[in-house]
């Protein structure tokens, strides 16, 4: 097994996981908060889409597909292009309203990008510094596996979310 691989299949999860947490959902639940600054099912995809797309499209030499391919329009936020999530504050999750099927329209595009990137790979890339501003300096498999990292971690929060509120909702 090549390392190209283990991405490839740690990419290919990220989608199923949150297409189970937030298929069905309507916008009540998808916009539902545990508390009045905690994360929502439709914020927590859209930022893992985001973040997947927004830190892969520069490693690939691309631009994102939330511009490239009109996510941005259809999404209608009122954020910046380049934001993806990171720092956002309790008012502008809240600003993050879409249906369940936009929702994961982005992530499936945004993950067909990261996959397809991922093909290109050889084991020796992974090796590349892509950011000498840490100590020690980041190569391109850490951030892969750190943009991974992070997209299960708020897939998680989605599932467990998700569980919450269709138990609370009998």
């Amino acid at each position: 097994m090549q390392a190209k691989d283990v991405l490839t299949d740690g990419f290919g999860r990220i989608e199923d996981l949150v297409r189970r947490a937030i298929e069905g959902a309507d916008e009540a639940a998808l916009t539902r908060r545990l508390d009045p600054d905690a994360n929502t099912l439709a914020w927590l995809a859209w930022h893992i889409a985001r973040e997947q797309d927004g830190q892969v499209a520069p490693l690939a030499g691309t631009e994102q597909v939330w511009t490239s391919r009109g996510w941005s329009q259809r999404f209608a936020l009122p954020f910046d292009d380049s934001a993806i999530g990171y720092g956002h504050t309790s008012d502008e999750v809240a600003q993050v309203v879409a249906p369940a099927e936009l929702l994961l329209g982005y992530l499936a595009d945004a993950t067909a990008a990261s996959l397809a990137y991922v093909e290109r790979l050889a084991d020796d890339d992974l090796d590349v510094v892509v950011d000498e501003s840490w100590d020690p300096a980041v190569t391109l498999g850490v951030r892969l596996v750190s943009i991974l990292g992070d997209a299960f971690e708020h897939a998680g929060q989605a599932a467990y979310l998700r569980g919450v509120l269709d138990r609370t909702a009998r």
